[in-house]
């Protein structure tokens, strides 16, 4: 156990509710759909990024886009189940996945969701920094087919994206580097390793980012290049996730700790702590000479006068006297109470010798 300062409390691990996630999900697209707002109006650009990365990847004869998107042109059976799975499982595992970590792997999700967030906004600023053109857009003399545009009467989207049909305009076209479709693919792969528990989540584990990456090659929506960097991303992500919880533990902390509580927290420890205090002094107010009188055989009539107060004490010298007597003490027939009479009775006086006490002024009775 370690001590904690007084009045400083460590920031309890929040539950999570979905409520509270949501809101993150939100953010990520809000930061997606700025991006495209930026990336739309410098299509030059985006041109140029993307005949660098086809020129780099003939000189190194990585484009194995180009194999792999005339296959998908020529056969349909391959073509257009590879425009589904372009369209769809990227929006369907994904979500699927963060949902059955939040419900049955709580202790689990709240890393898996942090690094998927944080190598998305990663992704983001990629798109932003260095806007990309996919090889479906470059002129048809580069040799690629949007094979989304060939088979669209197959499916729910139109010649333009992936989006469906009349919200083209909503995706950002040229958000082809780094590829999230393989990152996230990785990420899905990863966490079906880890728990799934199974021999087929295993095998899915590899099967589906593996598949994605020759998917989004062959439909000519990414360069092979652009799968590569989405690993990188995912990986740097990974990385990031430590300091990104840390981070945000700190700012939990601080925001307990500094943020003015609610009026029925901050009552509650004032309550609290003021109730031992009271009970201790309860305890010791409580009248218990009555218990102390009780105690013992009768005393005699000079020695209850004795413990009768004073002239024109009143009840505030009972009061004082009431700790004392409360305290334990328990007391027989002529015994003195300890520091009860100290202040009425000089040294070597006797409780039942005192003049004042028989009344009237007259001689202590003869023992």
């Amino acid at each position: 156990m370690h001590a904690e300062k007084p009045g400083i409390e460590v920031a309890p691990e929040p539950r999570l509710r979905w409520w509270t996630e949501l809101p993150l999900i939100l953010l990520v697209y809000a930061c997606y759909s700025a991006g495209r707002l930026l990336a739309r109006g410098d299509v030059n650009s985006a041109v140029d990024h993307g005949l660098a990365i086809l020129r780099v990847e003939k000189y190194l004869r990585i484009n194995a886009e180009h194999p792999l998107n005339r296959l998908f042109t020529r056969e349909a059976w391959i073509g257009v189940p590879a425009d589904f799975w372009y369209a769809s499982l990227h929006y369907l595992v994904t979500p699927a996945l963060l949902i059955w970590l939040f419900r049955s792997r709580t202790v689990r999700y709240r890393a898996a969701r942090t690094w998927l967030m944080t190598s998305t906004f990663i992704g983001l600023v990629g798109f932003t920094l260095m806007p990309t053109c996919p090889p479906r857009l470059l002129s048809p003399g580069h040799g690629f087919v949007d094979t989304m545009a060939q088979y669209s009467s197959y499916g729910w989207w139109a010649g333009e994206a992936s989006a469906p049909r009349g919200l083209g305009g909503m995706t950002n076209q040229y958000a082809a580097m780094p590829s999230l479709h393989v990152g996230w693919a990785l990420w899905c792969g990863v966490i079906l390793w880890r728990c799934g528990g199974t021999r087929t989540a295993r095998v899915a584990a590899v099967l589906y980012p593996l598949i994605t990456t020759i998917v989004v090659m062959g439909t000519a929506n990414h360069y092979f290049l652009d799968a590569v960097a989405g690993g990188v991303v995912m990986g740097a992500g990974l990385l990031l996730t430590p300091y990104v919880m840390r981070a945000a533990n700190r700012a939990r902390t601080w925001a307990v700790t500094r943020l003015p509580a609610p009026a029925g927290a901050a009552s509650a420890p004032t309550s609290d702590s003021a109730s031992p205090a009271s009970a201790s002094v309860t305890d010791s107010v409580s009248p218990a000479p009555a218990s102390v009188t009780d105690a013992g055989p009768p005393v005699p009539a000079s020695a209850g006068d004795s413990a009768s107060p004073a002239p024109g004490a009143g009840a505030g010298s009972r009061a004082s006297r009431a700790p004392v007597v409360s305290g334990g003490c328990q007391t027989s027939a002529g015994e003195r109470i300890p520091r009860q009479r100290e202040s009425r009775f000089g040294p070597g006086a006797e409780p039942g010798a005192a003049p004042a006490d028989t009344g009237g002024g007259a001689p202590a009775a003869a023992r």
